[in-house]
């Protein structure tokens, strides 16, 4: 037994040294042995400049689609070698060969399933790997804001709707199997979160957005960065890098036109814009970051050194790589169909000033990063400026593993990606999404036993609405067919579209074409016939994907002048409200809209936003009572365009009134009901009294006082009292969803830290003032809604 186990022990050290032997003849950077820090040296020392300028393009449809040859995934070599012979450092949405397109999209063209796309990535990154002189590996993006946007991807809510579940644990989940998803299908990083700090409501990329507050967009980007990459080994293949965007101040352009400049102080850029970015960086290891296509205080933030240098990498701490959003650096010399900056005199001086900015990476193709050569040639640009980008890029190559293990297993995409097994989370994040904003009468839930026929009116009753950066999912329920499956056909159930908001309504499509008056009294007649013969009327209303999108060039606009209900919308809902009948509105849209009309008129009204795949079968849970709305607004609804801006955590002196209209908003930041009570009572301090370095704790006691099961947010805002420059009346400085049985009561327990505190002070230094903090505890930052107490710091 011995003699057998020391034949066994010299079998294993033997084993061991040959391992150790083959890894001593490796060169460094195939070694995995080797810290990641001496891989990329060894890596730049034996680089060609022109394998490095490689590694900084990115390769959209204008190559991959004339490489790809086959529906089954087969891609010519041939064609591939002259294109790119040395390598490349990003290729563009893999899913988006084969006719796959997800948000730009062709859905009459070949499916780019999961295996297919799996099968495809392992065949490209063979290429890389086989057939280059260097075998550096690469890495593939996808758009990821909602989950996977690819076809037969799973759809979740959008994170306007997914900040309002105000579950930083459910919000993790999501991007966690988004990353798997994607990873399993053979890509490496998400170009999302978006962390931008939505400040105007009139700009279409709201729904893009974790909502108005600095602390809540933190805390969700934070959750979905270690959602998307873990804990940042990338050990399991099950994880990818996140991308940061849009760096910096993107969500309060001027007039609220999607790229317009961004005139704000230093002291607003750092207290609001930059701590999102901040947060997910230091609490998160977020890898990568994306700037994209406006002004800040006059300079594109394609050529901005300070912010993306100094403040980014230095202040920061930011240890990835920079990409440009698609085409930026383009946009600072000439780009077709854009209002150019005009700072750069050519695509090369372009290139220039992105290089000493720091942006590792442009995207989405070689265009103004091939004049590098040029540059490095006669002096403009130092090869070892060079350096430091691609080995930024490289070093993140290396903790994927991509040198070690780049393939991806087509059977296990095929067998996870978009199936089945994926679509109760999916349900279960859409109804932790749904926000109750008017409950008259306990109008909803509505009780099926007392029902005979219900009337499911509206444009976006019976419509597919995966909002902006979606593709198509494996599954879509819409609500009328959600209604349908769950009453069984135990009630009657009859449809009229009522009116349009636009024709076709696409994300896609260029011009919003409005429909002909004359056609939508039609409609509305008919709804109303239809309306008089039911017993209530679910009214289905919002926007679209034309509505409120990204405005992406001049021709496809996507930001609004008016928040009002567009089209006929409101037509419509006067002549139901004739009728008698009840009206419970669901809202389905992608930024705040002014609804007083339907507030005014309807018994009951949902806010939606776009709930991803299980959105039908999700409404209708909520509708009927199976499960207890819970969510609150990440976001001030307006009373009208007026109001703009209309964020919470205004200054003392924003306020003062209007002559013609009520000051506050139709619904504040953190707003929702539930279809049970809930009472906080006892709100109190751990100590009354700290230093400017400790924390404390805040304890408030929740109970449900309703007869059903239920979610409240608990929501903790801070006010300082005395300050030497101005600060917000109130600002959410931590929060928690908690569930609870009837007549329950749990001690909620919140926490202040030194750095919920702080602030930049006159001198621009970021501190804890001495003094008295008013702490305020409650269901949402509407005053009426909050207990205080006060906190001293000496």
């Amino acid at each position: 037994m011995n003699l057998r186990l020391g034949s066994y022990l010299l079998l294993i050290l033997t084993v061991l040294m040959m391992a150790n032997a083959c890894n001593s003849e490796l060169p460094d950077y195939k070694n995995p042995e080797v810290s990641v820090e001496k891989r990329v040296d060894d890596l730049l020392s034996r680089m060609t400049l022109e394998e490095k300028i490689a590694q900084m393009w990115g390769v959209n449809s204008e190559i991959k689609d004339s490489i790809v040859v086959s529906p089954s995934g087969d891609i010519n070599i041939d064609k591939i070698k002259p294109l790119l012979p040395n390598g490349i450092g990003q290729i563009t949405r893999p899913s988006e060969v084969l006719g796959g397109r997800s948000q730009t999209g062709d859905k009459e063209a070949l499916s780019n399933t999961p295996y297919l796309n799996a099968v495809l990535t392992n065949k490209l990154q063979k290429y890389f790997i086989e057939e280059t002189r260097l075998g550096i590996p690469a890495i593939f993006h996808e758009e990821c804001l909602h989950g996977l946007a690819a076809i037969d991807g799973t759809s979740y809510p959008h994170p306007i709707a997914l900040a309002g579940t105000f579950n930083r644990e459910l919000v993790e989940k999501v991007y966690a199997q988004t990353a798997e998803e994607t990873r399993l299908r053979g890509a490496h990083q998400a170009l999302t979160p978006v962390v931008d700090v939505a400040r105007d409501t009139r700009w279409g990329r709201i729904e893009e957005t974790f909502g108005e507050d600095p602390y809540l967009v933190a805390q969700m980007g934070i959750s979905a960065v270690k959602g998307f990459q873990g804990d940042g080994q990338f050990k399991e293949k099950n994880h990818i890098v996140a991308t940061l965007k849009h760096f910096v101040a993107h969500a309060q352009p001027e007039s609220g036109t999607n790229t317009a400049p961004v005139n704000l102080s230093e002291r607003v850029l750092r207290e609001v814009h930059f701590y999102p970015f901040q947060e997910a960086i230091e609490k998160a290891g977020a890898l990568s970051v994306m700037v994209t296509y406006h002004e800040v205080d006059g300079v594109p933030m394609s050529a901005n050194k300070w912010l993306i240098t100094d403040i980014l990498r230095g202040e920061m701490g930011f240890k990835g790589f920079v990409v440009s959003d698609y085409y930026a650096i383009r946009e600072m010399y000439k780009r077709d169909g854009i209002n150019s900056h005009c700072v750069a005199r050519d695509q090369k001086q372009a290139a220039e000033l992105a290089i000493k900015a720091g942006i590792n990476l442009e995207l989405p193709l070689p265009d103004c990063y091939t004049e590098i050569s040029a540059l490095v040639k006669e002096g403009t640009i130092s090869e070892k400026e060079i350096d430091v980008l691609v080995g930024e890029m490289l070093a993140v190559k290396f903790r994927l593993g991509l040198f070690e293990d780049p393939y991806v297993d087509p059977e296990k995409a095929k067998a996870f990606c978009g199936t089945e097994a994926r679509r109760p989370f999916a349900k279960e994040a859409a109804l932790q999404s749904i926000t109750l904003l008017e409950n008259k009468n306990n109008a909803a839930p509505l009780q099926l036993e007392k029902l005979k026929h219900i009337a499911v009116i509206g444009p976006n009753a019976n419509r597919t609405m995966p909002g902006g950066y979606s593709s198509i999912p494996p599954f879509y329920t819409n609500l009328l067919q959600g209604i349908e499956a769950r009453v069984e056909g135990k009630v009657k159930v009859s449809y009229a579209e009522g009116c349009r908001i636009t024709i076709g309504g696409s994300w896609v499509e260029d011009e919003v074409i409005l429909p002909d008056p004359a056609e939508e009294k039609q409609k509305i007649a008919e709804a109303v016939r239809l309306a008089k013969t039911a017993d209530v009327i679910v009214l289905a209303l919002g926007g679209n994907e034309q509505t409120s999108r990204e405005a992406w060039s001049n021709t496809h606009l996507g930001d609004r002048s008016d928040l009002e209900l567009m089209g006929a919308q409101n037509d419509l809902i006067d002549a139901l409200h004739a009728t008698g009948k009840p009206i419970v509105a669901v809202l389905f849209n992608g930024a705040p809209l002014v609804v007083s009309n339907l507030i005014e008129k309807a018994s009951a009204v949902f806010e939606c936003w776009y709930l991803g795949q299980e959105s039908g079968n999700a409404v209708a849970d909520v509708l009927f009572g199976d499960y207890n709305p819970g969510a609150k607004l990440a976001i001030t609804f307006p009373r009208s365009v007026g109001q703009v801006p209309c964020f919470y955590n205004y200054k003392p002196t924003a306020r003062r009134g209007y002559s013609d209209s009520d000051i506050t908003p139709l619904f504040p930041f953190g707003y929702g009901l539930s279809y049970t009570s809930f009472e906080i009572e006892n709100v109190r301090l751990e100590k009354e009294t700290i230093g400017t370095d400790e924390s404390v704790k805040v304890f408030a006691d929740l109970t449900n006082t309703g007869k059903i099961k239920g979610d409240e947010v608990v929501q903790m805002y801070i006010r300082d009292e005395l300050s030497n420059v101005t600060r917000p009346v109130k600002e959410l400085k931590d929060f928690k969803r908690v569930t609870l049985e009837p007549g329950e009561t749990k001690t909620i327990t919140l926490e202040i830290t030194p750095d919920k505190l702080k602030y930049w002070d006159i001198n621009m230094e970021y501190v804890v003032d001495r003094g008295e903090f008013t702490v305020m505890v409650g269901s949402s930052s509407a005053d009426k809604d909050l207990q205080k107490i006060k906190l001293m710091v000496k």
